[in-house]
């Protein structure tokens, strides 16, 4: 009994012991657990917000990231585009100088002002009328045929980043009115009053042009049936080819051009050199007036299509001064530089309609026919009594239609076109319509300056030079005027 008594008491010890040993572990065994767990939960709570700090700030990475390319794609295409828009402008010189040349001497100082007038006029009637009347946006009078009138060219801050500045695009825009109005003026060179040449080309740049410019790059209705004319063979050139022919037509030959019984009496232009240095001016500047028309330059792809545009055209000036030469050889029997000159407009105008949608081998042959144009323009005016003294219509409407009407047969269908027979149709209803509504709106104006006396100067005036007649200068010190 001691025994068994004795082992109670040893195993009521020994679990006491136990109990006690547990206890003191569970105590400092217990925190060091918690603080694990806490750790734990902290630990994890930490990542997660890491995890949204991260987020966030690859957020905002890919936000600043995007408008810094925005930022940079707008810089390219507005400051492309002003440089677009100056080559454009200087062919103003090149205009001048091809006209001095075709001309006499005596009519230089006539011809300058003309080309000064024309540009700072138009600029301001495209301020205050012509710009927002093209570019209408939604405000239509009539839609799809007349915009509002709206002076001024809209604020542009630099921070909403769109394709490019409203600023430059007005600079282009213009460059491209005061084309369309300085064509008329060869046309219409060496017979017609400096009065009635301004009150001309202000109604030109700020309506005649404007509206029919809105009905394709407005988003007329021209546009909506799929009308292509990409940088304006039939906008622009057309528009002035037909209005100069329309001046032409009223004003009537100078004197000595035609004899009584309707002979041909070409008057030769004082100065050749004048007419070359000034096609190729021209030549360049078409380097803004075609590839400029891409609008957008930033990028691989705009930067591509926009020297390709610059190849064709090109191709076509080269072309067309080759068939002009071969033409005119091949007719009169000797190689006519003029021919050759205007042979190289007329490609450049021919190619401007459709330089973004042709292929290399097409552009040649747009280019060529518009130079055998040019030396048919020529003899078809010729045969008409018609005097044009630079082949104003020949070059720039007769190879401005064919410019629209080649980017129906040989340009790639645009959006919405099926086939190449309603994309010709397009095109010669479009083309036509345009070309009519400059020929008709520039007779009436021309109709009404003749009928009040106001369009064509005397035959005294005409006969010694409108340049101390009209301007009271000489462009030449005296006894040394060229023949």
């Amino acid at each position: 009994m001691k025994f068994i008594g004795d082992r109670w008491l040893s195993s009521l010890l020994v679990g006491a012991a136990l109990t006690l040993v547990v206890g003191v572990v569970m105590t400092y065994t217990a925190p060091v657990a918690c603080a694990q767990e806490e750790e734990g939960s902290e630990s994890a709570q930490a990542s997660e917000e890491s995890a949204s700090t991260v987020s966030s700030e690859g957020d905002a990475t890919a936000e600043a990231l995007s408008s810094y390319i925005a930022e940079s794609d707008y810089t390219i295409n507005t400051l492309i585009m002003f440089i677009c828009a100056v080559l454009v402008i200087f062919m103003q010189a090149g205009f001048a100088m091809v006209e001095i040349g075709l001309n006499s001497a005596k009519n230089a100082v006539n011809i300058l002002s003309k080309n000064v007038m024309d540009l700072c006029v138009g600029v301001l009637l495209y301020l205050f009328i012509g710009f927002n009347l093209m570019y209408p946006g939604d405000g239509w009078i009539v839609d799809g045929w007349l915009g509002g009138f709206t002076p001024f060219v809209v604020a542009s801050d630099g921070t909403g980043y769109g394709d490019y500045s409203s600023y430059a695009d007005f600079l282009f825009q213009v460059a491209f009115a005061a084309t369309a109005a300085t064509i008329v003026s060869g046309a219409v060179a060496g017979r017609m009053k400096f009065s009635a040449y301004l009150v001309y080309s202000a109604i030109l740049t700020g309506l005649i042009y404007p509206l029919s410019g809105a009905w394709k790059w407005g988003g007329g209705w021209c546009d909506t049936m799929g009308f292509q004319d990409f940088a304006g063979s039939v906008v622009v050139h057309a528009v002035g080819g037909f209005a100069g022919l329309a001046g032409a037509i009223f004003l009537g030959p100078r004197i000595g051009r035609f004899s009584k019984d309707g002979k041909s009496s070409p008057i030769p232009g004082h100065n050749i050199s004048f007419a070359a240095l000034g096609v190729f001016i021209l030549w360049v500047g078409w380097y803004g007036f075609n590839p400029g028309s891409q609008l957008t330059y930033a990028g691989a792809a705009n930067a591509n299509a926009t020297t390709y545009i610059a190849l064709t055209t090109t191709l076509a000036a080269a072309a067309g001064a080759v068939a002009a030469l071969i033409t005119a050889w091949g007719l009169f029997g000797k190689p006519d530089v003029t021919m050759a000159l205007n042979g190289v407009l007329g490609g450049l105008v021919a190619i401007t309609a459709n330089c973004d949608r042709v292929s290399q081998g097409e552009s040649l042959i747009i280019g060529a026919i518009g130079g055998i144009l040019v030396v048919m323009g020529v003899l078809l005016l010729e045969k008409l009594k018609i005097d044009d003294p630079v082949g104003a219509w020949p070059v720039h409407g007769l190879c401005g239609v064919w410019g629209g009407l080649a980017t129906g047969i040989f340009g790639d269908l645009p959006d919405g076109i099926e086939t190449v027979g309603a994309f010709f149709t397009v095109q010669l209803i479009s083309t036509v319509a345009i070309c009519a509504w400059a020929f008709v709106t520039m007779s009436i104006v021309f109709g009404v300056l003749k009928g009040i006396g106001m369009l064509r100067v005397s035959p005294e005036v005409e006969q010694s030079g409108l340049d101390l007649e009209e301007h009271g200068l000489r462009a030449y010190p005296l006894g040394a005027e060229p023949s």
